[in-house]
């Protein structure tokens, strides 16, 4: 059984993985991505070498915030990362250890990981929706990953609405931000969970605010590309139970219903693990 080495960088920690080609998670693991005295490069390839000397490896597989060209494996521009943007980090993996390597954004492969072990399998088009720090995408049609001609399509977190960005009134982060003011101290997207649940009228109306820009948001999307389905991850997706009822009420109020019952709305199936996974099978696509 083919074992790989999967990464998924973020501007925050790397994850990173040995997974066999079924998709089995043999040992994982994060470190810091960026570490005193260590450019980014030397910090990717420390993780691949301790993978290299204790496993048979056969091949690289990379998931990685900012825009990304995949053909090229190169890093177009990734802002949070120091030394970061421009990096051609295909070739210097390869180069240094003479194992094929494949790069790939970060939703992006969350998108793919959706399209072939999750809930977008089977469908003829999906839209997978990453909400966090910011807000990413990924467009696939026919199993193809719509990368744009800058590769810049799915950067959906720079949309406009109510005069002011997507990413601006739809995220985790803006949604802590407006709590912590109200509130006079600093709180996590858990804690006003926690609160709205146990009746806090305050983190209520928060997040209700926020999940109503978020649906419109998707309702532009929709009319736009018309999907299957769409797919909603991101750790504050973890709130399904509350969030969905919510979403579908600010839904059926900005999409046409004959439009809206025709595009499924699901929440990603591999939350924590959809970054490798979908470098893994990114990997499989290019490499058959």
């Amino acid at each position: 059984m083919n074992k790989y080495v999967c990464l998924d960088i973020g501007g925050t920690y790397i994850k990173h993985s040995v997974i066999t080609e079924d998709y089995k998670i043999i040992t994982k693991n994060k470190t810091s991505t960026i570490k005193k005295g260590i450019n980014i490069l030397d910090n990717i390839k420390h993780i691949i070498n301790n993978y290299k000397i204790e496993y048979e490896i056969s091949g690289i597989c990379i998931s990685s915030a900012g825009i990304v060209d995949s053909k090229a494996g190169k890093i177009i521009s990734a802002t949070l990362i120091p030394n970061y943007s421009g990096l051609e980090l295909k070739s210097e993996i390869e180069k240094g250890f003479n194992i094929k390597c494949e790069v790939e954004n970060d939703v992006n492969c969350v998108g793919i990981a959706e399209n072939y072990v999750g809930e977008a399998k089977g469908t003829s088009s999906s839209i997978c929706i990453t909400v966090g720090t910011g807000i990413g995408g990924c467009i696939i049609i026919n199993n193809k990953i719509i990368n744009g001609f800058s590769n810049s399509a799915g950067e959906l977190g720079y949309m406009h609405i109510r005069n002011s960005r997507f990413s601006k009134l739809a995220t985790t982060s803006s949604l802590v931000d407006r709590v912590s003011k109200i509130k006079g101290y600093k709180i996590t997207g858990e804690e006003i969970f926690e609160l709205a649940k146990f009746k806090d009228e305050e983190c209520i109306k928060a997040i209700d605010e926020m999940i109503e820009n978020l649906a419109i948001g998707i309702a532009n999307i929709i009319y736009i590309i018309n999907p299957e389905v769409i797919i909603l991850g991101g750790g504050i997706m973890e709130q399904e139970e509350y969030i969905n009822p919510i979403l579908k009420k600010h839904l059926e109020n900005n999409v046409v219903s004959n439009i809206l019952q025709h595009t499924k709305i699901k929440f990603a199936k591999n939350q924590n693990n959809s970054g490798m996974i979908g470098a893994l099978q990114n990997f499989i696509i290019k490499n058959k």
